[in-house]
């Protein structure tokens, strides 16, 4: 038996545009993606027995085929045609049902360990392409950094690395279906769209007010008393200081950008006392070329 470990790094959105709906039910999406230094810990142990199996710090996380981490195992092993089994232990530390692809990440993460542990058949693009049969940011977290994605996420573009920066992430005590928010984008004309080309410009030119600036998510624009609390929230980081703030994904998560440690560790401290999760964190480069 052999034993490895595998950080599963979260992401941010720091833009969300939906463009139009699929024949296939799916959306068109363009969004500028980042990783950060919020992550899983992910143990994973080859055995002998042929088969998937998985456990977690979280009791209510289930831990069969209804888990993308198993999913993404079994995508590998039936890929490379390997017969040796794993244990996944997941060690949970990225919120769930923020926005922050807490699900995908640990996947990808199954997937570099499983090439790890397996004599690593697949390079990063072979990855990716798994990646997609598993779930639609999964292929974003394989390699992470800052990317462009498009189409349902699998689409992607390598950007130059996020200016340094540090991010406050807070999660407000509900979380937000992902299905029901889709549902509710279809109904709506969206009042605006992320400037997407400026910030493209902005991340080549390594301007972080010109990226905050810019930074828009089509999903704030939903008819829901849940981006209420969202806007509070943006509103309190931004006067802390932060130079741009949103909500990641479908949410429930909201970050603020903030140019140095001090301020972002005030802001903390200071919504800290009013929500549950507060974190600081920074960008992490791709780790995977």
């Amino acid at each position: 038996m052999r034993e490895i470990q595998e950080r599963a790094y979260a992401k941010l959105n720091l833009s969300l545009d939906v463009t139009a709906r699929r024949e296939d039910g799916f959306h068109e999406l363009a969004m500028l993606m980042q990783t950060v230094s919020v992550c899983d810990v992910l143990t994973l142990s080859s055995n002998d027995e042929e088969t998937v199996s998985a456990s977690c710090s979280l009791h209510f996380i289930p831990t069969d085929e209804r888990n993308l981490a198993v999913r993404a195992a079994n995508a590998y092993r039936t890929a490379v045609g390997e017969k040796r089994g794993v244990h996944i232990r997941m060690e949970k530390r990225i919120p769930v049902g923020a926005g922050m692809g807490g699900g995908s990440a640990d996947a990808a993460a199954v997937l570099r360990g499983m090439n790890r542990l397996f004599d690593g058949r697949l390079n990063r693009r072979e990855l990716e392409k798994l990646a997609c049969s598993v779930g639609s940011d999964v292929a974003f977290c394989i390699a992470g950094g800052s990317a462009l994605a498009r189409g349902r996420g699998e689409l992607l573009e390598d950007l130059p690395p996020l200016p340094d920066c540090r991010f406050v992430i807070v999660k407000p005590d509900f979380s937000i279906s992902t299905p029901e928010l889709y549902r509710k984008v279809d109904s709506v004309v969206l009042r605006r769209h992320p400037d997407t080309q400026g910030l493209l410009q902005a991340m080549e030119q390594g301007k972080l007010r010109e990226i905050c600036m810019r930074m828009y998510n089509v999903f704030e624009d939903v008819p829901d008393r849940r981006m209420r609390t969202v806007s509070e929230i943006k509103g309190k980081l931004l006067d802390h200081g932060a130079f741009g703030a949103m909500m990641t994904g479908t949410g429930s998560a909201v970050f603020g950008v903030f140019e140095g440690t001090e301020k972002a560790g005030a802001a903390c401290a200071a919504l800290g006392k009013e929500y549950r999760f507060c974190a600081v964190t920074e960008p992490v480069a791709r780790y995977m070329d």
